[in-house]
C-alpha cells in the first residue's frame, strides 16, 4: 500500500474521493496492522491496545462491543485521527493515516470523518439549523444543512435552540451535524448512552437508515449487547484485543431490538 508521506498531496487533500472513486481503489475503509496504544510508562504504564490487526470494509455498520476499558473508544479514536498509535500501522483505503502529521490528520477528519459522541456537544446559543451549518461551512462538498436535517427527522425543529429539543432530538442535530460534510465514515461513540430505551432505538434507527440509504460505512460502540442484532458484523472486544468478529446473515431493524 501506498504510504501518504510519499504520495501528492492531493491524493485525500487536493479535492475529497468520492464514493465512486472509493471503490474502485478498495472495498476495505481501514486496514490496521498490529496497533497498539500505550498511555503513561514504567509501572503506571497502561495498554490500551495491545496488537490489533483487523480490515473495515467499505459502507457496512459495524458495532464494537466491549467492557468499559477493553479498547473500543481508543480504537475508534485512532481510527478517526483524535489519537495516535503507539505502534502500527492504520491505513485509510491506500493511505497511511499513521504517518500523517497534525495538519494532514486535520484535513483528514474534516473531509472524510463525522463523530457522534454519548453527550451532544451543541452550541446552545444556537439553532438546530445553525448548529449543523457551521460545520458546512468547512466541508468542501456539504448537505445543505436542511437537507441532512431532514435525513434524521427534524424537518419542523431546525429553528429550535437545544434546550427547546429532547435528548432524542439533540442526539439527531449532532448526527445530522455529522452527515452534513458527507463524511465516508461516521464514527459513534455511545450515541444512545444518554437516552431511555424508546429514544435510543429511535437513534439507531437513523443510522440504521442513513447507512442503507448514504453507503456510510458506520462503526457504533455501545454497551447494549442487544445493538448487535442490527449490525452487519460485530466486533468483540477484551482487555485491549479483538476478541472475535461476528457476521449477521439477517440484521435486526433497528425499532425491534430490545435491551
Amino acid at each position: 500500500m501506498r504510504c501518504l508521506a510519499a504520495a501528492p498531496a492531493t491524493h485525500l487533500f487536493g479535492k475529497p474521493m468520492n464514493l465512486s472513486e472509493i471503490e474502485q481503489q478498495s472495498g476495505v475503509a481501514f486496514k490496521t496492522a498490529g496497533i497498539t496504544k500505550v498511555y503513561g510508562s514504567g509501572l503506571s504504564a497502561v495498554h490500551a491496545l495491545r496488537g490489533v490487526d483487523v480490515e473495515i470494509p467499505e459502507g457496512e455498520l459495524i458495532v464494537l462491543l466491549g467492557a468499559s476499558g477493553s479498547g473500543k473508544t481508543t480504537f475508534l479514536n485512532i481510527l478517526g485521527g483524535l489519537d495516535r498509535v503507539t505502534e502500527g500501522t492504520v491505513h485509510f483505503h491506500d493511505s497511511d493515516i499513521t504517518a500523517m502529521n497534525d495538519a494532514e490528520l486535520t484535513q483528514f477528519r474534516r473531509h472524510h470523518v463525522g463523530f457522534v459522541f454519548q453527550f451532544y456537544n451543541l452550541m446552545p446559543s444556537l439553532t438546530a439549523f445553525e448548529n449543523v451549518e457551521l460545520v458546512t461551512e468547512i466541508a468542501a462538498n456539504p448537505l445543505d444543512p436542511a437537507e441532512a436535517l431532514s435525513l434524521v427527522g427534524l424537518d419542523e425543529r431546525s429553528d429550535h435552540f437545544p434546550a427547546q429539543l429532547s435528548g432524542g432530538e439533540q442526539q439527531r442535530v449532532a448526527i445530522a451535524r455529522a452527515i452534513a460534510k458527507r463524511p465516508d465514515v461516521l464514527f459513534c461513540d455511545e450515541p444512545t448512552g444518554a437516552l431511555d430505551s424508546t429514544t435510543g432505538r429511535s437513534v439507531l434507527k437513523v443510522l440504521q437508515d442513513l447507512n442503507q440509504e448514504l453507503g456510510s460505512t458506520i462503526l457504533i460502540i455501545t454497551h447494549a449487547a442487544a445493538t448487535a442484532a442490527m449490525a452487519d458484523r460485530v466486533i468483540h472486544f477484551s482487555d485491549g484485543l479483538i476478541r472475535h468478529v461476528e457476521m449477521n446473515e439477517t440484521k435486526l431493524p433497528a425499532e425491534e431490538i430490545e435491551w
